[in-house]
């Protein structure tokens, strides 16, 4: 008998950038966005969030500056991306390509 043919997998299923990268440019588009309206937006758990934006500000991706009862982020366009294919590119070159705008 054939084989069973595979079914592409549906695309909401997969997505072409890492949450890593959906809630960096998040924040670049919206500096003062609250975590909890992040995670609503890419689809994962408000604790997934707080551990992206860990690793971000880890790697100086991101800072955090407390302003009242709300924190403001600021993103480093000058830093490469972190995979071998891409580390030819900054974070501002893929803000610029997603969003728009530098």
């Amino acid at each position: 008998m054939g084989r069973k043919q595979k079914r592409p997998v549906p695309a909401a299923e997969w997505t072409f950038l890492s949450n890593h990268a959906h809630v960096l440019l998040l924040i670049a588009g919206d500096p003062q966005i609250r975590l909890r309206d992040v995670a609503d937006r890419v689809g994962i758990t408000e604790r997934a969030v707080q551990r992206i934006v860990a690793d971000l500000e880890a790697g100086r991706y991101i800072e955090r500056q407390r302003c009242g009862r709300r924190n403001r982020y600021y993103v480093n366009p000058k830093l490469s991306l972190r995979h071998p294919v891409e580390a030819h590119q900054t974070v501002g070159a893929l803000i610029e390509l997603v969003l728009g705008r530098p």
